[in-house]
């Protein structure tokens, strides 16, 4: 059975960090390149951040680029994303995904997905 199990999240104050980090089992999570999604409560799930299967290459969507970090350790089947400088906007569930192809920007494109971890930014 395929899982992406995301942990990480809570509750932190504006400027403040929090480290996200999805670990996979069932997938050899090194065979595909991953992402983070996020969805902000009455909003669509929105693209965050991609990284190709070898951790070579990353692509941030506009928004987070700049503060937010994605990487990944293949040998512990384990993705990572790292939020600096948090902003009460960035208040959301944060989901991570595995897929073929880089970088995809739309989630149906996403075979795998995991359950999301809350991630409140106070003002």
């Amino acid at each position: 059975q395929v899982q992406l199990v995301e942990s990480g999240g809570g509750l932190v104050q504006a400027g403040g960090s929090l480290r996200l980090s999805c670990a996979a089992s069932g997938l050899t999570i090194s065979r595909y390149n991953a992402a983070w999604f996020r969805q902000a409560p009455g909003k669509e799930r929105d693209f965050v951040a991609a990284i190709s299967w070898s951790g070579g290459s990353t692509y941030y969507s506009d928004s987070v680029k700049g503060h937010f970090t994605i990487s990944r350790d293949n040998a512990k089947n384990i993705v990572y994303l790292q939020l600096n400088s948090l902003k009460f906007e960035d208040t959301a569930v944060y989901y991570c995904a595995a897929g073929d192809g880089f970088p995809l920007l739309k989630g149906v494109e996403y075979a795998y997905w995991g359950q999301g971890t809350q991630v409140t930014v106070s003002s």
